[in-house]
Protein backbone atom coordinates (compact mmCIF):
# COMPACT_ATOMS: atom_id res chain seq x y z
CA UNK A 1 0.00 0.00 0.00
CA UNK A 2 1.10 3.45 -1.07
CA UNK A 3 0.68 6.27 1.22
CA UNK A 4 1.72 9.98 0.74
CA UNK A 5 0.60 12.95 2.01
CA UNK A 6 -1.47 14.90 -0.05
CA UNK A 7 -2.90 12.61 -1.72
CA UNK A 8 -6.77 12.95 -1.22
CA UNK A 9 -9.89 11.67 -3.35
CA UNK A 10 -12.92 13.96 -3.02
CA UNK A 11 -12.97 17.00 -1.56
CA UNK A 12 -11.79 19.33 1.36
CA UNK A 13 -14.22 22.48 1.45
CA UNK A 14 -12.51 24.31 4.78
CA UNK A 15 -13.69 27.01 6.07
CA UNK A 16 -12.13 30.74 4.49
CA UNK A 17 -9.04 31.42 7.14
CA UNK A 18 -8.22 34.68 5.67
CA UNK A 19 -11.27 36.73 6.45
CA UNK A 20 -10.57 39.53 9.31
CA UNK A 21 -14.67 39.52 10.34
CA UNK A 22 -13.71 35.72 12.08
CA UNK A 23 -12.67 35.51 15.52
CA UNK A 24 -9.43 33.37 16.06
CA UNK A 25 -9.80 30.22 16.73
CA UNK A 26 -9.99 28.39 19.97
CA UNK A 27 -8.20 25.04 19.29
CA UNK A 28 -6.20 24.55 16.33
CA UNK A 29 -3.43 21.86 15.32
CA UNK A 30 -1.55 22.99 12.68
CA UNK A 31 0.50 20.65 10.28
CA UNK A 32 0.46 17.85 13.60
CA UNK A 33 2.20 14.58 13.43
CA UNK A 34 2.29 12.28 15.98
CA UNK A 35 3.62 8.45 16.03
CA UNK A 36 2.04 5.96 18.68
CA UNK A 37 4.75 3.93 19.04
CA UNK A 38 4.96 2.34 15.11
CA UNK A 39 1.95 3.29 13.81
CA UNK A 40 1.77 6.79 12.47
CA UNK A 41 -1.11 8.07 14.29
CA UNK A 42 -1.28 11.57 12.53
CA UNK A 43 0.03 12.57 9.10
CA UNK A 44 0.06 16.75 8.88
CA UNK A 45 -3.41 16.93 10.43
CA UNK A 46 -4.92 20.67 9.99
CA UNK A 47 -8.03 21.41 12.21
CA UNK A 48 -9.58 24.40 13.66
CA UNK A 49 -12.21 25.19 15.80
CA UNK A 50 -13.90 28.58 16.16
CA UNK A 51 -15.80 30.03 19.26
CA UNK A 52 -19.78 28.94 18.57
CA UNK A 53 -18.78 26.15 16.32
CA UNK A 54 -19.51 22.52 16.66
CA UNK A 55 -17.16 20.41 14.64
CA UNK A 56 -17.58 16.93 14.42
CA UNK A 57 -14.38 14.66 13.86
CA UNK A 58 -15.40 11.31 12.10
CA UNK A 59 -13.27 8.34 10.53
CA UNK A 60 -13.02 4.61 11.02
CA UNK A 61 -11.46 3.23 14.13
CA UNK A 62 -7.84 4.02 13.89
CA UNK A 63 -8.02 6.84 11.86
CA UNK A 64 -6.59 9.44 14.37
CA UNK A 65 -9.37 11.05 16.32
CA UNK A 66 -8.50 9.58 19.64
CA UNK A 67 -5.06 11.57 18.99
CA UNK A 68 -6.60 14.97 17.82
CA UNK A 69 -8.33 14.45 20.70
CA UNK A 70 -5.61 14.05 23.35
CA UNK A 71 -3.47 16.78 21.52
CA UNK A 72 -6.12 19.43 21.72
CA UNK A 73 -6.32 18.71 25.37
CA UNK A 74 -2.49 18.53 26.14
CA UNK A 75 -2.26 14.76 27.00
CA UNK A 76 -0.27 14.05 24.23
CA UNK A 77 2.14 16.21 22.47
CA UNK A 78 2.84 16.50 18.70
CA UNK A 79 6.20 14.98 17.22
CA UNK A 80 5.80 17.73 14.36
CA UNK A 81 3.34 20.48 13.96
CA UNK A 82 2.00 22.19 16.46
CA UNK A 83 -1.31 21.96 18.99
CA UNK A 84 -2.99 25.09 20.31
CA UNK A 85 -5.61 26.16 22.93
CA UNK A 86 -6.65 29.46 23.50
CA UNK A 87 -3.38 30.34 21.96
CA UNK A 88 -1.61 28.92 23.66
CA UNK A 89 -0.10 25.51 24.53
CA UNK A 90 -2.34 22.84 25.43
CA UNK A 91 -1.07 21.81 29.00
CA UNK A 92 -1.21 25.56 30.12
CA UNK A 93 -3.06 25.29 33.28
CA UNK A 94 -4.81 28.78 32.44
CA UNK A 95 -5.86 27.69 29.14
CA UNK A 96 -7.10 24.31 30.63
CA UNK A 97 -9.67 25.90 33.19
CA UNK A 98 -11.49 26.72 30.44
CA UNK A 99 -12.01 23.30 28.64
CA UNK A 100 -14.44 21.03 29.53
CA UNK A 101 -13.66 17.27 28.63
CA UNK A 102 -16.13 14.12 28.53
CA UNK A 103 -14.10 11.26 27.44
CA UNK A 104 -15.04 7.93 26.69
CA UNK A 105 -13.20 5.90 29.14
CA UNK A 106 -13.88 8.15 32.07
CA UNK A 107 -14.75 6.56 35.43
CA UNK A 108 -16.58 7.99 38.10
CA UNK A 109 -15.74 7.46 41.67
CA UNK A 110 -18.84 4.89 42.99
CA UNK A 111 -18.62 5.97 46.63
CA UNK A 112 -19.59 9.60 46.09
CA UNK A 113 -23.29 11.12 45.49
CA UNK A 114 -23.70 12.86 42.14
CA UNK A 115 -24.05 15.96 44.29
CA UNK A 116 -20.97 15.60 45.90
CA UNK A 117 -19.04 14.71 42.74
CA UNK A 118 -20.24 17.36 41.33
CA UNK A 119 -19.46 19.83 44.13
CA UNK A 120 -16.07 18.61 44.32
CA UNK A 121 -15.38 18.51 40.62
CA UNK A 122 -17.03 22.86 40.79
CA UNK A 123 -14.04 23.17 43.34
CA UNK A 124 -11.54 23.09 40.69
CA UNK A 125 -12.93 26.24 38.62
CA UNK A 126 -12.49 30.00 39.51
CA UNK A 127 -16.06 30.37 38.36
CA UNK A 128 -17.92 27.41 38.38
CA UNK A 129 -21.98 27.04 37.34
CA UNK A 130 -23.98 26.90 40.61
CA UNK A 131 -25.04 23.16 41.27
CA UNK A 132 -28.25 23.37 40.68
CA UNK A 133 -27.94 24.84 36.82
CA UNK A 134 -25.34 22.15 36.08
CA UNK A 135 -28.28 18.97 37.42
CA UNK A 136 -30.87 21.06 35.11
CA UNK A 137 -28.40 20.76 32.06
CA UNK A 138 -27.37 17.79 32.67
CA UNK A 139 -30.43 16.45 33.16
CA UNK A 140 -30.03 14.71 36.89
CA UNK A 141 -32.97 15.63 38.88
CA UNK A 142 -34.00 13.73 41.50
CA UNK A 143 -30.82 11.28 40.83
CA UNK A 144 -28.50 14.00 43.07
CA UNK A 145 -28.35 11.67 46.09
CA UNK A 146 -27.71 8.37 44.73
CA UNK A 147 -24.10 6.99 44.78
CA UNK A 148 -22.41 7.07 41.07
CA UNK A 149 -21.84 3.14 41.91
CA UNK A 150 -25.29 2.53 41.56
CA UNK A 151 -25.64 4.11 38.33
CA UNK A 152 -26.71 2.93 35.25
CA UNK A 153 -24.15 3.73 32.12
CA UNK A 154 -26.55 5.97 30.69
CA UNK A 155 -26.41 7.59 34.17
CA UNK A 156 -22.78 8.14 34.65
CA UNK A 157 -22.40 9.57 30.96
CA UNK A 158 -24.70 12.42 31.68
CA UNK A 159 -22.50 12.87 35.24
CA UNK A 160 -19.45 13.17 32.81
CA UNK A 161 -21.17 15.68 30.76
CA UNK A 162 -22.13 17.29 33.84
CA UNK A 163 -18.66 17.60 35.23
CA UNK A 164 -17.33 18.52 31.71
CA UNK A 165 -19.74 21.96 31.55
CA UNK A 166 -18.73 22.69 35.35
CA UNK A 167 -16.65 25.38 34.90
CA UNK A 168 -18.56 26.83 32.12
CA UNK A 169 -16.43 26.40 29.35
CA UNK A 170 -15.10 27.89 25.95
CA UNK A 171 -13.81 24.90 24.41
CA UNK A 172 -15.97 20.99 24.82
CA UNK A 173 -14.68 18.13 24.12
CA UNK A 174 -17.30 15.29 23.57
CA UNK A 175 -15.98 12.21 22.57
CA UNK A 176 -18.84 9.85 22.78
CA UNK A 177 -20.85 11.50 24.56
CA UNK A 178 -24.39 9.26 24.35
CA UNK A 179 -23.12 5.64 24.64
CA UNK A 180 -25.67 4.02 26.60
CA UNK A 181 -27.99 6.64 26.85
CA UNK A 182 -31.82 6.12 25.50
CA UNK A 183 -33.27 8.00 23.10
CA UNK A 184 -34.63 11.24 24.94
CA UNK A 185 -31.49 11.60 27.30
CA UNK A 186 -29.49 11.88 23.99
CA UNK A 187 -31.97 14.51 22.60
CA UNK A 188 -31.79 15.82 25.81
CA UNK A 189 -27.93 16.37 26.14
CA UNK A 190 -27.91 17.47 22.82
CA UNK A 191 -30.63 20.11 23.43
CA UNK A 192 -27.67 21.40 26.30
CA UNK A 193 -24.52 20.89 23.92
CA UNK A 194 -26.63 23.52 21.73
CA UNK A 195 -27.42 25.81 24.35
CA UNK A 196 -23.23 25.50 24.84
CA UNK A 197 -22.93 26.53 21.29
CA UNK A 198 -25.20 29.49 21.11
CA UNK A 199 -23.62 31.27 24.16
CA UNK A 200 -20.10 31.10 22.01
CA UNK A 201 -18.77 27.49 23.58
CA UNK A 202 -16.55 26.11 20.72
CA UNK A 203 -17.19 22.05 20.63
CA UNK A 204 -15.04 19.35 19.25
CA UNK A 205 -17.66 15.76 19.20
CA UNK A 206 -16.45 12.47 17.87
CA UNK A 207 -18.58 9.72 17.83
CA UNK A 208 -20.32 6.66 15.70
CA UNK A 209 -23.41 7.95 15.88
CA UNK A 210 -23.87 9.86 12.39
CA UNK A 211 -27.32 11.18 13.31
CA UNK A 212 -25.73 12.88 16.12
CA UNK A 213 -23.00 14.48 14.13
CA UNK A 214 -25.77 16.10 11.99
CA UNK A 215 -27.77 16.82 14.57
CA UNK A 216 -24.85 18.99 15.99
CA UNK A 217 -22.33 19.94 13.79
CA UNK A 218 -22.00 22.65 11.45
CA UNK A 219 -19.01 21.46 10.21
CA UNK A 220 -17.76 17.78 9.86
CA UNK A 221 -13.81 16.69 9.49
CA UNK A 222 -13.89 13.01 7.69
CA UNK A 223 -10.21 11.55 9.10
CA UNK A 224 -8.47 8.39 7.56
CA UNK A 225 -4.88 7.39 8.81
CA UNK A 226 -4.01 10.81 10.69
CA UNK A 227 -4.71 12.78 6.95
CA UNK A 228 -8.09 15.10 7.11
CA UNK A 229 -10.02 13.70 3.56
CA UNK A 230 -12.82 15.70 3.67
CA UNK A 231 -14.15 18.49 5.76
CA UNK A 232 -16.90 20.57 5.03
CA UNK A 233 -20.77 21.13 6.16
CA UNK A 234 -22.91 18.22 6.92
CA UNK A 235 -24.75 18.77 3.37
CA UNK A 236 -21.60 19.46 1.70
CA UNK A 237 -20.13 16.40 2.87
CA UNK A 238 -23.28 14.05 1.69
CA UNK A 239 -23.41 16.02 -1.67
CA UNK A 240 -20.26 13.80 -2.28
CA UNK A 241 -21.81 11.00 -2.89
CA UNK A 242 -24.80 9.24 -5.09
CA UNK A 243 -28.09 10.61 -4.22
CA UNK A 244 -29.97 7.16 -3.55
CA UNK A 245 -29.38 4.65 -0.86
CA UNK A 246 -30.94 0.83 -1.73
CA UNK A 247 -31.11 -1.02 1.55
CA UNK A 248 -31.64 -4.67 1.49
CA UNK A 249 -30.54 -8.65 1.85
CA UNK A 250 -29.21 -9.91 -1.48
CA UNK A 251 -26.95 -12.96 -2.67
CA UNK A 252 -25.07 -11.43 -4.70
CA UNK A 253 -22.02 -10.67 -4.30
CA UNK A 254 -20.03 -7.79 -3.74
CA UNK A 255 -18.72 -7.62 -7.52
CA UNK A 256 -22.23 -8.34 -8.94
CA UNK A 257 -23.95 -5.98 -7.09
CA UNK A 258 -21.04 -2.76 -8.31
CA UNK A 259 -21.85 -4.15 -11.43
CA UNK A 260 -25.55 -3.12 -11.42
CA UNK A 261 -26.79 -0.24 -13.62
CA UNK A 262 -25.78 2.73 -11.96
CA UNK A 263 -24.20 1.97 -9.33
CA UNK A 264 -21.75 4.18 -7.26
CA UNK A 265 -20.74 2.30 -4.37
CA UNK A 266 -21.48 -0.68 -2.26
CA UNK A 267 -21.39 -1.63 1.40
CA UNK A 268 -22.27 -4.10 4.09
CA UNK A 269 -23.61 -4.31 7.48
CA UNK A 270 -24.06 -7.34 8.78
CA UNK A 271 -26.21 -9.66 6.04
CA UNK A 272 -27.86 -6.06 4.63
CA UNK A 273 -26.17 -4.38 2.29
CA UNK A 274 -26.07 -0.72 0.81
CA UNK A 275 -26.00 0.44 -2.73
CA UNK A 276 -25.26 4.32 -3.36
CA UNK A 277 -27.03 5.08 -6.90
CA UNK A 278 -27.57 8.05 -9.66
CA UNK A 279 -30.91 6.17 -10.96
CA UNK A 280 -32.73 3.91 -8.32
CA UNK A 281 -35.02 2.67 -10.47
CA UNK A 282 -32.92 1.83 -13.42
CA UNK A 283 -30.85 0.32 -10.40
CA UNK A 284 -34.06 -1.67 -8.66
CA UNK A 285 -34.84 -3.25 -11.99
CA UNK A 286 -31.38 -4.80 -12.44
CA UNK A 287 -31.21 -6.18 -9.47
CA UNK A 288 -34.30 -7.50 -9.16
CA UNK A 289 -34.26 -9.35 -12.17
CA UNK A 290 -30.92 -10.52 -11.33
CA UNK A 291 -31.90 -11.89 -7.95
CA UNK A 292 -35.53 -12.79 -7.21
CA UNK A 293 -34.57 -13.30 -3.21
CA UNK A 294 -34.09 -9.61 -2.59
CA UNK A 295 -35.88 -9.05 0.90
CA UNK A 296 -35.64 -6.17 3.40
CA UNK A 297 -35.69 -3.60 0.97
CA UNK A 298 -35.80 0.31 1.53
CA UNK A 299 -34.91 3.32 -0.57
CA UNK A 300 -33.72 6.69 0.73
CA UNK A 301 -31.59 9.50 0.30
CA UNK A 302 -28.00 9.33 1.06
CA UNK A 303 -26.98 9.69 4.70
CA UNK A 304 -23.86 11.20 6.35
CA UNK A 305 -23.10 7.67 7.29
CA UNK A 306 -23.40 6.39 3.16
CA UNK A 307 -20.84 9.46 2.48
CA UNK A 308 -18.39 9.10 5.13
CA UNK A 309 -17.96 5.51 4.21
CA UNK A 310 -17.88 6.33 0.59
CA UNK A 311 -15.32 8.77 0.76
CA UNK A 312 -13.14 6.47 3.36
CA UNK A 313 -13.73 3.65 1.04
CA UNK A 314 -12.75 5.55 -2.11
CA UNK A 315 -9.59 7.42 -0.13
CA UNK A 316 -8.19 3.59 0.69
CA UNK A 317 -8.70 2.39 -3.16
CA UNK A 318 -6.39 4.99 -4.35
CA UNK A 319 -3.87 4.47 -1.70
CA UNK A 320 -3.77 0.89 -2.60
CA UNK A 321 -3.59 1.81 -6.32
Amino acid sequence: MRRGRGRHVGFISREPTMSPNLPPPIAAISKAVKRRGATLALNGLDLMIRPGQCVALLGPNGAGKSTSVALLTGRLRPDAGEASLLGGDPRDLAARGRMGVMLQEAGLPRTLSVREQIDLFRGYYRKPRPTDEIVRLAGLEGLERRRCGALSGGQQRRVQFALAIAGKPDFLVLDEPTTGMDIDARRALWSAVRAEIARGCAVLLTTHHLDEAEALADRIVVIDHGQAIADGTPEAIKSRVSGVAIRCRSRLSDAELSGLARVTGVSRDGGRVTLLTTSAPATLRELLARDETVDDLTVAGASLEDAVTRLVGTQRQAEAA
